[in-house]
């Protein structure tokens, strides 16, 4: 199965696509993992995007495009993935398009994460305080939600026109959302 998990940051996309993939048996692969791996290991990637992050602002989509069209040629999603993070404008949307039909695959469904924005920005500040995030403050927050706005929430229509999206209300505890998701990808 190929997936999207779409939705404002600090829907719960990341706890939701480790379910979702485990239950389906194929790699969740998030671009904001893959940057922090890269800031934290002080790569040239890294040292590329640390700047743009901690201001709140998105990697360019060359780089963006680049990374994720590796990611998908590695054996491990031969039988499927689900991206998280990715596409976030309709460039990546393109790029993604063009990477599917080069290996012969489409997109299965997009998921998309419906949630209360100033719930998000409250979930987002005590999980900045648990997990150490500096990038994490209510003003990148706030920032982030409104680029998410403008930018990648546009993009739901492309996939809803396609027949292609799946909303699931993601407020909740974490065992609800599952629940939800996993009933509507499975119906």
């Amino acid at each position: 199965m190929r997936l999207i998990i779409v939705g404002p940051p600090g829907a719960g996309k990341g706890t939701q696509a480790a379910r979702i993939a485990a239950s389906f048996g194929i790699p969740a692969i998030s671009t904001g993992d893959i940057f922090r791996a890269n800031i934290k290991n002080e790569t040239e990637l890294g040292l590329k995007v640390k700047d743009i992050l901690a201001s709140g602002g998105y990697v360019t989509d060359e780089i963006t495009n680049a990374i994720v069209r590796d990611r998908l040629r590695e054996a491990d999603t031969e039988p499927g993935f689900l991206l998280d993070g990715y596409p976030r404008t309709l460039a990546q949307v393109d790029a993604l398009d063009g990477v599917l039909a080069e290996d012969g695959h489409v997109l299965d469904a997009v998921l998309e994460l419906t949630v209360d924005e100033d719930a998000v920005v409250q979930r987002l500040l005590k999980r900045a305080e648990l997990e150490g995030r500096s990038d994490d403050t209510e003003e990148v927050i706030r920032e982030r939600q409104a680029i998410y706005r403008k930018e990648t929430a546009p993009l739901t229509d492309i996939y809803a026109q396609r027949g292609l999206l799946v909303q699931v209300d993601g407020m909740g505890e974490v065992d609800e959302v599952a629940a939800r998701i996993e009933g509507a990808l499975r119906s």
